[in-house]
């Protein structure tokens, strides 16, 4: 008895069989959750009741099957308050199951100290040590729910006539929360190393806590019935209880079915060095598993109502997640009803998603997830003061994109000018002089192959014939070359090019790039590259006021 005690409590609580699972960014599973219900203890024992001699014996690479318990949510003091779902992975040759019952320690209910938190078996588990302190906003329609003991991210939102949350929480990775990237890769601090499986993240502060579970400081926090602000100090996924050198803000409101959601970063890294470029989160969604058919518009024709693409998992793919140009902005991720939650984002084209686990099931707690983030590339200065805007969108799927087409701009020729910040522009093989921006992007030319990538975006060669660039240069040579992506593309190649010359005297002066008289500059455009120079040198430098376009 002592012998089965044992290894249930080791090795079915502690495992709990969890490789076959992932979690955020598809980090290894592994939850406990004790209960004083008879019925719990029963059922606890059955799944434990494998006769062990028979499963020593049979080996590791078997197939297998699952079995699984779900237990609803309680409502009775002491008992499990959150629903959860079990899975018992149970290897091919066993087909006799013999029950012991084990007692459940009541852990869930008694406070934290140093002791409870050493018997944590998971990241996940300590992350649960966390009791919710939510805030709520309810306009009648939707209800949103922040948890101020998690950063004030967003950790719950239904309808209001339900108590159906879409949010997952599976840990401090998942939720809707702010998260921001830049370098190094890999990234430490104060002696401490990134966990092994997260060296590729590099820097990132998440709103929520970290991978071994801790929990972000709040700063400041308000609900005034209308608007919630809340204000943390986020932690760096990788590191373990590491603050950002940063903060993070967030101001929510209802309207409708409609949360719509300023977010902001203030940098203050003391490294100030100009990291490349990365894919960003604004923001990060996690839903849960019955949410998992992703939907959104791909196609070339935006804003006419064309036949919407599920984005699925394409073969050879890296990476958990898929990367798509969303033609009208937004994307959803929905049941089998096709209701769900959507999130659009004005002017931003650039989309990571996907969905792990078993799709169709699983609460806030459970691993299955459904993940969107608008991820336009862009630089993270040192000390960078950097805000965006985005929209969720409660509802099923013709009033998600109703709502974004009763309030979204068409597609039209995109106009860069530099007055406070990049614009969405980013660089390969150069830096400029650092934030803040001043009325003019200062770009060094001192490696060879300079270039300059426009963000993504999507509008019709027929609109934009020409390219008008107010720039300045010092440089030794004199061509520069524009290249541009159709929709589809990806990388940019000769064919898809126009060279131009540059006066390199200092002054500032205006180019009309006469893209148009290319053959090549037809259908729809996404991108734009500039390459000021073919070959940089010390000193060397171009000066960018705007690029914009003319039909």
């Amino acid at each position: 008895m002592r012998l089965i005690t044992f290894l249930w409590h080791n090795l079915i609580l502690k495992r709990r069989c969890g490789w076959p699972f992932r979690s955020r960014k598809m980090e290894p599973s592994g939850r406990v959750a004790y209960s004083t219900m008879p019925l719990r203890s029963f059922l606890l024992g059955l799944i434990c009741s494998m006769a062990l001699l028979t499963v020593a014996a049979v080996t590791a690479n078997s197939a297998g099957r699952y079995l699984e318990v779900s237990y609803p949510p309680s409502t009775q003091p002491g008992d499990l308050q959150l629903g959860v779902t079990y899975t018992l992975w149970i290897p091919d040759g066993v087909v006799k199951l013999r029950s012991v019952v084990v007692n459940s320690v009541g852990l869930k209910s008694q406070p934290s100290s140093p002791a409870s938190n050493a018997m944590a078996d998971t990241d996940q588990e300590r992350a649960r040590r966390h009791p919710a302190k939510m805030s709520y906003l309810d306009n009648g329609v939707i209800r949103l729910g922040v948890d101020l003991n998690r950063g004030g991210a967003i950790t719950y939102l239904s309808r209001s006539s339900t108590e159906q949350n879409l949010v997952n929480s599976y840990d401090c990775g998942r939720q809707i929360q702010m998260s921001y990237y830049s370098g190094p890769v890999p990234f430490a601090i104060a002696g401490k190393q990134p966990k092994p499986e997260w060296r590729f993240i590099g820097w990132n502060p998440i709103q929520v806590g970290d991978a071994f579970g801790n929990a972000s400081k709040l700063l400041d926090y308000t609900n005034d019935g209308k608007q919630v602000h809340v204000k943390c100090i986020p932690l760096h996924w990788p590191l373990e209880n590491v603050p950002g050198e940063c903060t993070y803000e967030c101001w929510f409101t209802l309207d409708g079915p409609v949360v719509h959601a300023r977010c902001r970063l203030v940098n203050h890294r003391p490294d100030q060095t100009q990291y490349p470029a990365r894919h960003q989160e604004y923001p990060a969604l996690y839903t849960n598993g019955p949410w998992y058919r992703l939907m959104t518009y791909t196609g070339d024709r935006p804003f006419t109502g064309g036949e919407l693409s599920r984005i699925e998992k394409r073969i050879g793919e890296p990476g958990p997640w898929s990367h798509w140009t969303a033609t009208e902005s937004w994307a959803a991720l929905v049941n089998d009803d096709n209701f769900g939650l959507g999130i659009w984002i004005p002017q931003c084209q650039s989309f990571n998603g996907g969905f792990a686990g078993k799709p169709g099931k699983g609460g806030p707690n459970d691993d299955p997830t459904g993940y969107i983030a608008p991820s336009p590339k862009e630089i993270i200065d040192w000390n960078i003061d950097h805000e965006y805007r985005y929209d969720l969108i409660v509802g099923d799927l013709p009033a998600i994109r109703k709502y974004v087409y009763d309030h979204a701009a068409r597609a039209t020729p995109p106009s860069y000018r530099f007055e406070k910040d990049r614009q969405g522009w980013s660089y390969v093989n150069v830096a400029d002089t650092g934030w803040p921006i001043r009325g003019e992007l200062n770009v060094l030319l001192e490696q060879d192959n300079p270039q300059l990538h426009g963000p993504v975006g999507f509008w019709q060669a027929a609109d934009a014939s020409t390219l008008v660039i107010q720039s300045a240069s010092h440089t030794r040579g004199s061509e520069a070359r524009i290249f541009w992506n159709n929709l589809g593309e990806k990388g940019f190649s000769e064919k898809n090019s126009l060279g131009f010359t540059l006066t390199s005297d200092g002054e500032y002066h205006t180019y009309r790039v006469k893209l148009a008289k290319s053959p090549a500059w037809k259908g729809p455009i996404t991108q734009l590259r500039f390459d000021p120079v073919g070959v940089g040198g010390k000193g060397e430098w171009v000066r960018i006021k705007s690029i914009v376009f003319e039909k």
